[in-house]
């Protein structure tokens, strides 16, 4: 991914839907964003190279997130293993779709950044965020999950979508990847915090 396309006529994100409509299970970000992803696809493809999926996570699965509804107080950052936000990137600015977080739904990169993720140099080197940004269109043919992560002991830590589990002709369960932060593996392009948010400052 060296350039990204900027829209044009269509006000910025004014075609993606409200965050009461979007498809939603608790702990499956990865599949509310691809339903995010389907949504676009199917209603204004001709936006979809503007939009992009973003796994944020690390080598020690420890990201910490302020602003997030998991958190008893939003003052406090909840320590995922990792986290999925779907991104519009238009001629307006860039937008952040993020259907865990109490923010504004959508809301700018610039002000979701300073808020959820604020900065790298008040964290141990352990909870530095790593970002894999992936165009949405990619990550609609290639991600696939069998849910397996979810399952402890047997058992579903969080109830699963109602819907199949989503895979592709080549995979059932290739989720891993995209949860990696080892650039050589998987698709798109791996950033730390200060590349990530200098990639799309000027969006």
């Amino acid at each position: 991914m060296k350039n990204i396309k900027l829209a044009s006529a269509t006000p910025l994100g004014s075609f993606l839907p409200s965050k009461e409509a979007c498809v939603y299970s608790k702990c499956y970000c990865e599949e509310n964003v691809w339903k995010l992803c389907e949504y676009v696809n199917l209603h204004h493809p001709e936006e979809l190279h503007h939009c992009y999926v973003v796994f944020i996570s690390n080598a020690a699965k420890t990201v910490p997130l302020w602003m997030q509804q998991a958190a008893l107080d939003s003052t406090v950052p909840v320590v995922w293993d990792y986290h999925v936000i779907f991104m519009y990137a238009g001629s307006g600015g860039c937008l952040v779709y993020d259907l865990d977080t109490v923010l504004p739904f959508p809301f700018t990169l610039k002000k979701y950044a300073a808020q959820t993720f604020r900065c790298d140099l008040i964290l141990l080197p352990q909870y530095h965020r790593q970002f894999r940004v992936i165009e949405a269109k990619i990550y609609l043919e290639k991600f696939a999950s069998d849910r397996s992560h979810m399952l402890a002991e047997g058992q579903f830590i969080a109830k699963p979508p109602d819907y199949a589990c989503i895979r592709t002709t080549e995979s059932c369960n290739n989720i891993e990847e995209f949860i990696s932060i080892d650039a050589a593996v998987g698709y798109g392009e791996v950033l730390n915090l200060p590349q990530f948010t200098k990639r799309f400052s000027n969006r």
